[in-house]
C-alpha cells in the first residue's frame, strides 16, 4: 500500500466526524463525505467546537487546530473519493445499505485504494464479497468517541490480501491508535465478550434481584462501579451508547450466532427501544436527564453489591476465555481491547487469574445446575486450565 495521505470518511455522522479529526490531526487530507447538506454542517460546527475547547485547554496550539480544520474538506458525492487511497466507511449498521454503497465505490476510486468498514459487530466478509476487488476490503473499527477511545479493531475477512491488513494496522499506529487484529466472527472482540457487561446486568434485574426503575439500575451500576472499579455502570453505559444502537448490535449478535443463549437480548431492553428511550440522546432511558431531575440513589446492601458484581464479572470472564478458545485474538489483543475499547479496569484473562478460574469455574456450574441454561456453560478451555492448574499470565 503506498503512503496514505488522502483519505475518505462517508458518513458525517459522530463515529465519521471522529475518524476525520483523527485522519486530519495525523496529517492526512480528508474528505468528509454525506448525502445530507445538513448533516456535513453540523460536523464541520462540531469539529470547529472541539478544537476551540481543546485550544482552551491548552491540549493544542491555534496553528495546529486551524491546520487540522484546514485538512477536512466536506463534500456531497462518492465521486470525491477519486484519489483516496484509503476511505472509511462510517454509516449506519445495516449490512444491505453497506454492500451498496461499497458496490458503487468501487466505480469511482483507485485500483490500488483500500475500503474500510467501521462496522460494529457484520460480516467483513458478507461485505467484501460485494466488491470485485474484495481483496482490498477490511474491518477497521473504532470506539466511540474514536478520537479519544485509542483501540482500534483490525478486521481481515477471508478475502482480505494478508497485506492490506498489515497496512492499516500499522497505518493506525501512526494516527496514534492501538490496533488489535480480531477475527471476522460477529462483534469481533468487544462487542462480544462485552455482551455479558449489559446481558447479565439486564437478566439480574428482570429477574427482580433489585427494586424495579431507576433504583434498581442504580443498584447494579453502583456495584460493579464499587466492587469492580468500572468506570460507568451498564445502564449508564447503555444510555450513553444508546439503548437503540446497543440493543440491535446485542440482536445481531445473538442472530448470527445461530441464538447461543449466551447473547439472548433483554425484553426490558428492547421496550425501552420501542418506547423511544433511548437515553441520553432522547434526554431518557433508564435514568431522566431532563435538567434538574435528581438521580435515584442506589440500595445499600453489601452482599448485593458483592453478588452482582460477580455474577457479572464470571460471564465476563467466560465469554473472554471463549473468544480465546476460538480464536477470535490472541490473549494479548483480547486483554488489550477490553481496556482500550471499553475502558475496563482490568484485562479480563488477568483479572481471571487474579479472583482464580476455579472460583468462576465453579460459579458458572453453580449457575448452569440452578437454571438449567446453556446461558451458564462454561468455556471447554476454562475446564482444561483448572484441570492443568494453568494461568493465563505465568
Amino acid at each position: 500500500m503506498q503512503d496514505v495521505k488522502n483519505v475518505a470518511v462517508i458518513g458525517s455522522g459522530t463515529m465519521g466526524s471522529g475518524i476525520a479529526q483523527i485522519a486530519s490531526t495525523a496529517g492526512c487530507k480528508v474528505v468528509l463525505i454525506d448525502t445530507n447538506d445538513v448533516a456535513l454542517d453540523k460536523a464541520r460546527s462540531g469539529h470547529q467546537k472541539i478544537m476551540n475547547r481543546l485550544v482552551e485547554k491548552g491540549r493544542m496550539t491555534q496553528e495546529k487546530a486551524d491546520d487540522v480544520l484546514s485538512k477536512i474538506e466536506y463534500r456531497l458525492g462518492l465521486e470525491e473519493t477519486c484519489d483516496c487511497q484509503l476511505i472509511i466507511e462510517a454509516i449506519i449498521e445495516n449490512i444491505e445499505i453497506k454492500k451498496k454503497l461499497f458496490t458503487s465505490l468501487e466505480k469511482v476510486i483507485s485500483p490500488n485504494a483500500i475500503i474500510a468498514t467501521n462496522t460494529s459487530s457484520l460480516s467483513v466478509a458478507s461485505i467484501a464479497a460485494s466488491c470485485e476487488l474484495s481483496n482490498r476490503v477490511v474491518g477497521l473499527h473504532f470506539f466511540n468517541p474514536a478520537p479519544l477511545l485509542p483501540l482500534v479493531e483490525v478486521i481481515p475477512s477471508l478475502l482480505t490480501d494478508k497485506e492490506v491488513a498489515e497496512s492499516v494496522f500499522e497505518l493506525m499506529k501512526t494516527w496514534g491508535k492501538i490496533p488489535v487484529y480480531a477475527k471476522d466472527t460477529p462483534g469481533f472482540i468487544v462487542n462480544r465478550v462485552a455482551r455479558p457487561f449489559y446481558g447479565e446486568a439486564l437478566r439480574i434485574y428482570d429477574e427482580g434481584l433489585v427494586p424495579e426503575g431507576e433504583v434498581g439500575f442504580a443498584t447494579i451500576d453502583a456495584a460493579l462501579k464499587k466492587q469492580g472499579g468500572f468506570r460507568m455502570g451498564p445502564f449508564e453505559l447503555m444510555d450513553l451508547i444508546g439503548n437503540d444502537i446497543n440493543y440491535t448490535v446485542t440482536e445481531t449478535i445473538f442472530r448470527e450466532f445461530y441464538f447461543d443463549p449466551r447473547y439472548k437480548p433483554s425484553f426490558t431492553q428492547k421496550r425501552m427501544k420501542e418506547a423511544g428511550l433511548l437515553g441520553r440522546k432522547t434526554k431518557k432511558g433508564y435514568y431522566n436527564y431532563a435538567e434538574g431531575v435528581v438521580k435515584a440513589e442506589p440500595v445499600i446492601d453489601e452482599q448485593l453489591s458483592k453478588d452482582i458484581y460477580w455474577r457479572v464479572l464470571v460471564m465476563l470472564i467466560n465469554e473472554a476465555v471463549e473468544a480465546l478458545y476460538l480464536n477470535v485474538a490472541d490473549r494479548d489483543g483480547i486483554d488489550k481491547a477490553m481496556t482500550k475499547g471499553v475502558n475496563y479496569p482490568k484485562g479480563l484473562l488477568a483479572w481471571a487469574d487474579e479472583v482464580g478460574l476455579d472460583d468462576v469455574l465453579g460459579t458458572l456450574d453453580r449457575l448452569h445446575h440452578v437454571y438449567g441454561e446453556d446461558r451458564y456453560r462454561a468455556s471447554r478451555l476454562m475446564r482444561q486450565m483448572v484441570k492443568e492448574e494453568k494461568k493465563f499470565y505465568s
